[in-house]
């Protein structure tokens, strides 16, 4: 849907216009992605604090997670996004590209969360003993898990809804894999 618009400050709810002069001052901009979930007036307050609370997982953990699954569910919007945020995190431009894969050949822990988190996005959650086994062999904990699943949740929303919306990409678009 190509033809969904972006809507400015002025023609967003008053609590989104509170969200997007925060996110002016934290970020520099109002992501599209962003600006166009305060079509609702709930969605975009909801998911800004589902997405930004508290986790076991580290900022960079949860770059892993995000690279991977955007991959995964083809959206390319947070494929650009998470590039540019990945790198700000200390990933370089080749790690980015092997954490989009599933993969990342510099430290297997990575590696590992970056595999489990496709696995679980691919497969529903129905990984096998053997997967999950693989996870907590790593050095994940049950927590880790529980805050993995929940990371895939939210960025599998911002995933659907670019998938579906196509609003602009107003980051670096990342290359294509």
């Amino acid at each position: 849907m190509s033809n969904f618009s972006v809507p400015t400050r002025d023609q967003v709810s008053e609590s989104n216009q509170a969200i997007f002069d925060n996110l002016q001052k934290a970020v520099g901009f109002v992501p599209n992605i962003y600006a166009a979930m305060a079509h609702s007036k709930n969605a975009l307050g909801s998911y800004l604090q589902f997405s930004g609370s508290e986790t076991s997982l580290s900022k960079k953990e949860k770059e892993v997670v995000d690279l991977a699954v955007s991959q995964l569910n083809g959206c390319r919007y947070c494929q650009s996004a998470h590039t540019a945020i990945g790198k700000m995190n200390g990933f370089t431009d080749d790690q980015i590209i092997e954490l989009r894969k599933g993969t990342a050949s510099w430290d297997n822990k990575t590696s590992v969360l970056a595999q489990t988190s496709k696995l679980i996005a691919d497969k529903r959650g129905k990984i096998s003993n053997e997967e999950l086994e693989t996870f907590f062999n790593a050095g994940f904990t049950k927590e880790n898990l529980v805050d993995l699943i929940v990371a895939i949740g939210s960025i599998t929303i911002t995933n659907l809804f670019h998938n579906v919306t196509d609003v602009p990409i107003d980051f670096p678009i990342a290359p294509e894999l």
